[in-house]
């Protein structure tokens, strides 16, 4: 199946110019968006309890931050909708004096005047557990990244690895920023969100980076632009096919999941959109700002074939025992 004939070639590098401004704004409102609101970070990085409760009737909040607000151990408690107007959910911060065992009991007699209820789940973090949690989250991350920069840059040359590193802190940052906007905390859920868009993303840019190879190596062109726009036009309707296929199974997450996965469907639809935006316009931009030198990375890959196939040669002249 094809949405857009492989012969057709769309000039990329050319809108190139503007997406490039646009992602280099959003890059900007992402980080302002972080340095000045920040995350509201979840029980699982900042320690405390939550409690998710189910009324007969609507819930009333007023009334339940109100009767919270009159017990030491619960004070500063976040009292918030969760999917319907009878399901709140309880973000209770961390307190010593708090037992995980009793909190079950102590709600139960805290709201009892607030209607009939029951108490569904009860989550407790530990601050220290918190800490350690966030900790590997960075890690895991940060290592996902670096690990890809070695891998690029090994299969290609460093420009390619540092453009495809670059799209990925893009979508990634991106991701991040529309979870502060749809107020969605930061928690396990995001963390492993974050790392399947840098998965998928970094698959769309590889697919594209080696149709550009094999332009560079059959010799078909010697401007850089031209081989960019070829290997776009070639894997579009790939990259759009795949695309709208993982876009649709996030979209039923997003909207049939519940609110129990909105920390995971959310980013994921964003970082689809993104991503697939950043392979097409974005990393190879970055390629062509970083002065990647056509001709060069053709003599390297000459140079390569011909020592593979020396290689090749002298291992069959020892297999037939002429060495």
């Amino acid at each position: 199946m094809e949405l857009i004939k492989n012969n057709k070639i769309i000039d990329f590098v050319k809108y190139s110019y503007f997406t490039f401004a646009i992602s280099l704004l959003l890059i900007v409102g992402s980080i302002c968006l972080i340095a000045f609101k920040g995350f509201s970070f979840g029980v699982d990085f900042s320690g405390g309890t939550l409690v998710q409760i189910q009324y007969t009737n609507d819930a009333p909040l007023a009334q339940i931050r109100s009767l919270l607000e009159r017990d030491a151990n619960f004070k500063g408690s976040q009292v918030s909708e969760f999917g319907s107007k009878q399901e709140i959910l309880i973000k209770i911060p961390f307190s010593p004096n708090l037992k995980t065992s009793d909190v079950d009991a102590q709600i139960s007699k805290l709201l009892e005047q607030s209607g009939t209820f029951e108490i569904r789940r009860v989550d407790s973090v530990g601050p220290k557990v918190g800490k350690e949690l966030k900790e590997k989250g960075i890690l895991a991350l940060s290592l996902a990244m670096l690990a890809i920069l070695a891998y690029v840059s090994f299969r290609y040359e460093w420009k390619f690895a540092l453009a495809a590193v670059l799209a990925l802190f893009h979508d990634v940052l991106i991701s991040s920023a529309c979870i502060i906007l749809f107020k969605v905390d930061f928690n396990l859920e995001v963390v492993a969100a974050l790392l399947t868009i840098i998965g998928y993303s970094i698959n769309d840019t590889i697919i594209i980076f080696d149709r550009i190879r094999e332009q560079v190596i059959g010799g078909k062109a010697n401007d850089l632009k031209s081989v960019i726009n070829d290997g776009l036009s070639s894997t579009l309707s790939r990259t759009l096919l795949t695309s709208l296929t993982v876009l649709f199974v996030v979209a039923t997450l997003y909207v049939f999941g519940g609110e129990i996965i909105v920390g995971f469907s959310l980013p994921m639809l964003v970082g689809v959109v993104v991503g697939t935006y950043s392979s097409l316009f974005f990393a190879p931009r970055l390629i062509i700002l970083f002065g990647f030198s056509l001709q060069d990375y053709r003599s390297k890959l000459l140079e390569k074939q011909k020592r593979a196939k020396e290689k090749q040669k002298m291992r069959e002249m020892y297999e037939n025992g002429r060495v």
